[in-house]
């Protein structure tokens, strides 16, 4: 009997954000954001007070008198990315949701194209407060994982002699560890030793791991034999054996590098970190048809 194909995972369209967060309606977005931080009812965002009261004078306002001797009043987006924003809710969630349904990432040049903004800074800022909400809790990977290192960045060789840095041809290296079929932790290394990449090991692999799939770079073999560890060769035209392969977690690399390359062109190593967190967020919320709202709980 045939597999059954996996079922297609449906992210939002543009026609259902429309009918979501109609134009005009500042009510929609708020009530969105509500339901998603408090499904419980109302906190205060500073005590995680339930008692709070409504404000009548100020509608998506509530007060808590428990944190504060005069009371602490708070809106809807106190607390969140959106707080002290002089854009509209629906703004913020129109730049959630390009950014969540374009796989290769979207350039804020392009979003202040797309949504008019006046200032490029403006773009740059809420793609950047949008990247550091998607960044995840630090998780343990188990089963068959695969790990690799990656460099990002322009080489020293097209640098001006007084910007050359030196180690990598001036490349930022980046480690990444994938569980076949499940989710994917990556991290911005200073350097590519093999004590960084061990300690990246201990914090994102169980230690219950069925097997550690590397390529053949020497600094693996210093791993503990604990760990059951195989790899493959690539300069020996080896690239599968059995179980043992890095084309996941190679895979993953080249979605990111395409978005680097082609969407934004320029990556600082300063902003790194966030660029990286944008896209395993996207791989691992690959099969989450609201992936939209999964951003939004994490604002």
């Amino acid at each position: 009997m045939a597999k059954r194909s996996p079922k297609p995972v449906h992210q939002m369209t543009e026609a259902q954000f429309e009918d979501m967060f109609p134009m005009g309606d500042d009510d929609a977005p708020k009530a969105y954001l509500k339901a998603r931080r408090w499904p419980q009812g109302v906190r205060c965002p500073r005590c995680g007070n339930p008692a709070v009261y409504d404000l009548p004078s100020r509608k998506w306002h509530w007060q808590c008198e428990k944190c504060a001797p005069d009371g602490y009043r708070f809106s809807v987006i106190a607390g969140t990315i959106f707080e002290n924003t002089n854009k509209p809710l629906r703004q913020w969630f129109k730049v959630v949701h390009l950014m969540t349904t374009s796989k290769k990432g979207i350039s804020a040049l392009q979003i202040q194209r797309q949504m008019g903004f006046g200032a490029y800074r403006t773009a740059h800022s809420m793609c950047h407060k949008i990247r550091a909400a998607m960044m995840q809790p630090q998780e343990k990977l188990g089963g068959i994982v695969e790990v690799d290192e990656t460099y990002v960045g322009g080489d020293d060789k097209n640098r001006h002699w007084d910007k050359k840095k030196g180690h990598h041809g001036g490349k930022t290296p980046v480690v990444g560890a994938v569980q076949r079929k499940g989710n994917v932790v990556a991290r911005v290394l200073h350097r590519a030793s093999g004590d960084e990449i061990f300690g990246f090991i201990r914090e994102t692999v169980s230690n219950k791991v069925s097997l550690l799939a590397t390529d053949a770079w020497p600094g693996y073999k210093g791993l503990p034999e604990a760990i059951p560890h195989a790899s493959v060769d690539h300069h020996r035209k080896q690239y599968v054996v059995g179980a043992v392969h890095t084309n996941t977690i190679e895979g993953f690399w080249s979605i990111f590098k395409r978005g680097v390359v082609g969407t934004f062109h320029k990556v600082s190593a300063k902003y790194l970190p966030l660029y990286v967190a944008e896209f395993s967020f996207r791989h691992n919320n690959r099969e989450n048809a609201n992936i939209f709202g999964a951003v939004i709980s994490g604002a």
